[in-house]
């Protein structure tokens, strides 16, 4: 496993904090690397700018992307993820306020991996990012890595 299992690209500071406590029985927050914004997200996965010095061949288990990213939305980073190939099958949920199935209908078009509407009460959300992460982390068969380049 990479040294981080899970990305986490969510803006709000308080959602952060919710989301990270819910994970915590299942991936330490130390394997949990968190970008407020799309460009800091794409940043970290292709490794650049102030994460040029990360191995991008590592990748996480899981990217959990809310779509109301400041910089570049999430739809945006999506497709950048699947049109590149070293990301292309890297998985990816959707973790937003939002039920608009325009949103819905693009990120599935974009090639999420699950649309997953962020509750807004405490309890609901805590019990949400459980089940999220102990599937993606748990139970989860990632694809293999793609082979490099010759």
């Amino acid at each position: 496993m990479s040294a981080h299992a899970l990305l986490l690209a969510e803006d709000s500071p308080e959602d952060t904090q919710l989301i990270l406590a819910a994970l915590q029985p299942i991936v330490p927050t130390e394997q949990v690397v968190r970008c407020a914004d799309g460009v800091e997200a794409l940043d970290y996965l292709f490794a650049r700018s102030a994460w040029a010095g990360r191995d991008a061949s590592e990748q996480p288990r899981v990217v959990l992307l809310d779509l109301n990213l400041p910089k570049i939305n999430g739809l945006e980073v999506l497709r950048e993820l699947r049109e590149t190939p070293r990301t292309r099958l890297l998985p990816v949920v959707i973790v937003s306020a939002s039920t608009e199935q325009r949103d819905v209908r693009a990120a599935a078009l974009l090639g999420a991996n699950s649309y997953v509407r962020k509750p807004l009460d405490y309890t609901r959300l805590r019990d949400t990012i459980a089940l999220l992460g102990g599937y993606w982390l748990g139970l989860n068969i990632p694809p293999p890595p793609q082979p490099p380049v010759a």
